[in-house]
């Protein structure tokens, strides 16, 4: 692949990735690879790509001669995924507090800046930005590649279900104190105190997913 259809191939992720977790293809729906290259202006090609690693994360499913479809979002799914990101993440920031280097440290605590500012502002696709930012920054601190492979799955199902609901039960603010305190330990390699901030983070992420099933009902 050359470096330009990479570039491609990424803006294309980038792109449907943002018009999935803002269900501007509304979950359920489905596509076809013609209208999304259509509609990004892009070639097939990237699009086939991007929409290969989206399959992968269970941000899409494919469907030989059917198209492509955009998975439901569900109370019951959210649940499963938490319950298996918090040991998982647990351990992330774990090896991230032992293993980061100076250069991370310093990303980490702007980064914690930025999202609780961002929170204060309201922007939710900044905020989805960062937040994006900060899974990747720390999945490489831990220096652990297969760390990559079990969380970017279950953080990119997990951004999507949190922006879908966030406004009824759940608020920027309150979100960013959780994701910072968790880069703030890391940064101060205190990997105790990262491990407890990430298993507040998850059993905050798990309430508002509770609060939602009252709140639809």
């Amino acid at each position: 692949m050359s470096i330009n259809n990479a570039n491609k191939t990424d803006v294309a992720y980038n792109q449907l990735e943002r018009m999935i977790i803002f269900r501007e293809l509304e979950p359920g729906s489905m596509v076809s690879e013609k209208q999304l290259a259509e509609g990004m202006d892009l070639g097939r090609t990237p699009v086939r790509e991007a929409l290969q690693r989206l399959s992968y994360e269970r941000m899409v499913e494919i469907h030989a001669r059917r198209g492509i479809q955009i998975p439901p979002i569900s109370v019951e799914s959210q649940l499963k995924i938490l319950e298996v990101r918090r040991d998982i993440e647990a351990l992330c920031v774990k090896y991230a507090s032992a293993r980061a280097s100076v250069e991370e440290k310093q990303q980490m605590l702007m980064l914690a800046d930025k999202l609780e500012e961002c929170a204060k502002n309201q922007d939710d696709l900044k905020y989805a930005t960062l937040l994006k930012e900060i899974h990747i920054l720390l999945v490489k601190a831990a220096a652990n590649e297969y760390l990559q492979l079990a969380m970017a799955p279950l953080q990119g199902l997990s951004r999507r279900f949190w922006f879908a609901y966030k406004n009824q039960n759940s608020d920027l603010v309150d979100a960013s104190s959780h994701h910072a305190a968790v880069l703030r330990a890391v940064s101060h390699t205190d990997a105790e105190e990262a491990v407890a901030a990430s298993h507040r983070l998850n059993d905050y992420l798990t309430d508002m997913a509770y609060r939602s099933i009252t709140a639809r009902k």
